[in-house]
């Protein structure tokens, strides 16, 4: 097999191609998800904690070489080089993360719930045994195709598809030995 067809296959693998659909619409859905921390969730968080906005909530470390403090905004800061830590963006983050989380986890319920509806509405009966693929022969303990009616291993003559457990087996012929 060639690289190019193994790569071919390789791709065209069905979790594969649904690992990715599901990448392309987490990619989507985080950034409808950000837009709805920062421009609608935020702001009336910020407002009543007296700030417009958590992105610029930072903790100074070091004055910057081009501006002295204090900075009204973090791109002030940043823009005088000065050394911050950015914690109004990680609470930003976490926010998102969050909501992700929660939007996730009503989509997996609704989903889960709407399958065991269906379920139900489509009375899963209970699937019946299915029969076995192999059986051991009860002469020399070989496996072999459930259905089938001589063993290949030893030549024993076997009952109609059952075999050790089964509810018939035949008897073994006699073996010729040396003494016959």
């Amino acid at each position: 097999m060639s690289i190019v067809s193994e790569f071919k296959k390789f791709t065209l693998r069905g979790n594969l191609v649904d690992m990715a659909v599901g990448f392309t619409v987490g990619a989507a859905f985080t950034s409808i998800a950000r837009s709805l921390v920062d421009d609608v969730i935020m702001p009336p968080v910020g407002l009543l904690l007296g700030r417009s906005d958590f992105s610029d909530l930072f903790l100074l470390l070091s004055a910057g070489e081009t501006a002295p403090p204090p900075y009204a905004t973090l791109a002030d800061a940043q823009a005088a080089g000065a050394v911050t830590i950015n914690y109004g963006l990680f609470v930003n983050a976490v926010l998102a993360f969050l909501l992700v989380a929660v939007a996730m986890f009503l989509v997996i319920r609704t989903i889960n719930r709407a399958e065991r509806v269906l379920e139900r509405e489509a009375g899963a009966a209970e699937a019946e045994p299915a029969e076995p693929e192999t059986k051991k022969c009860p002469y020399c303990l070989t496996t072999i195709p459930y259905k089938a009616s001589r063993c290949p291993q030893c030549t024993s003559q076997l009952g109609g598809g059952r075999g050790v457990g089964g509810e018939a087996a035949a008897e073994a012929p006699p073996v010729p030995g040396p003494m016959s």
